[in-house]
């Protein structure tokens, strides 16, 4: 298969142009001024701000580690490097495609099946694994959260009722994920479904043919589980990680409040990243990552006591870090692990036949 040759065009932003516009007809809404907030921006500690964009690129380094560590004892055959490529990869993926809850796995899934690392059983158990630690550590925040909440006095009973509805959910869905460990019938549905979602995105250019080894996927898959559990290094190692991933996601919103001179309450922060990323790991068939989170940061920020002006500018500059930085980066990760095989192979458009010598 060859790898396609992708191009920055205005297609590449028009998602996340078209959200950032969303966001701000949001706060035109919420009668938020755009002076205020540029006002405010200019009121920003540089050397904090700073430390918040190293946090959000130690977020992303310790969640790499932490799914690297479920895959060694895989015997699935990825680098740090290129474990750091694929995570950007599928971070940037995230950015634009729809269904953001599962597009990242599906793209690293892909690279790793592309590449020869590893049979896509052992992938999918390793990317399965690490979703369901991530969601256990998300309902962790979410109960941390509102417990702070609670001893603070922050917060109103339908941000209370909102909070426990968002960490139930979550519960009710690791339940239903852990059937799958049991259950290889629905493992089975569910690659003909990641089958069908990667041949829409990819347009048919991604051909794993995943339907016809679909029985050697699930053995691999549930043999992979019943590793996991004979072992606890790996699980622990990988949560280990998550939360050193999660410390660090977390600390990018309160730096940026402490850059803005306005710090808030820890708990504020637990609540609105942890209900921010729940709500995102939902398929909800639009692109999530641009608009949309920008106006529930605000809203959430601003019922929990925070000005409007202040919660606008702190999402957007928490945003910056989190969304735009990483785009970028990821783009230039996905150019990198696309073109590199290109020029590797073809040498500049010459094919391997061509350097032969006479």
């Amino acid at each position: 298969m060859e790898p396609p040759k992708p191009k920055f065009t205005y297609k590449t932003v028009l998602f996340p142009l078209l959200g950032l516009a969303g966001f701000f007809f949001y706060i035109y809404l919420f009668q938020v001024d755009l002076a205020s907030i540029i006002a405010t921006v200019q009121t920003v500690n540089p050397l904090l701000f700073g430390l918040a964009a190293v946090c959000g690129l130690l977020e992303v380094f310790f969640f790499t580690i932490s799914w690297r560590a479920l895959t060694r004892p895989l015997d699935i055959k990825m680098t740090l490097k290129k474990a750091c490529l694929y995570v950007w990869y599928g971070i940037y993926v995230d950015i634009l495609v729809p269904a953001e809850s599962v597009s990242g796995e599906v793209t690293r899934a892909y690279l790793l099946t592309r590449d020869h690392c590893g049979s896509f059983g052992k992938v999918f158990a390793s990317l399965f694994t690490h979703r369901l630690l991530g969601m256990a550590l998300n309902v962790v925040v979410l109960v941390l959260g509102i417990v702070l909440l609670s001893f603070e006095g922050l917060g109103s009973s339908f941000v209370f009722n909102f909070i426990t509805f968002i960490a139930a959910g979550i519960a009710a869905i690791i339940v239903i994920m852990m059937v799958f460990v049991f259950k290889k019938n629905w493992l089975l549905k569910t690659i003909d479904w990641v089958t069908r979602f990667i041949d829409k995105i990819s347009r048919g250019r991604w051909k794993l043919g995943l339907k016809t080894q679909a029985a050697e996927i699930a053995n691999n898959f549930h043999e992979s589980m019943v590793q996991y559990r004979r072992t606890a290094q790996p699980l622990t190692e990988s949560l280990v990680h998550l939360a050193a991933s999660w410390f660090f996601s977390l600390s990018v919103p309160y730096l940026v409040f402490q850059a803005l001179g306005h710090p808030v309450s820890w708990s504020v922060i637990l609540v609105t990243s942890a209900i921010v990323l729940a709500v995102k790991s939902i398929p909800v068939g639009v692109p999530f990552e641009v608009g949309i989170p920008e106006a529930v940061m605000t809203t959430l920020f601003f019922a929990m006591g925070v000005d409007a002006a202040l919660s606008a500018t702190a999402t957007i500059l928490t945003r910056i870090i989190t969304l735009w930085f990483r785009f970028f980066i990821g783009f230039a990760a996905q150019q990198y692990l696309e073109f590199k095989p290109v020029i590797a192979d073809g040498r500049y458009g010459k094919t391997k036949n061509d350097l032969q010598p006479n």
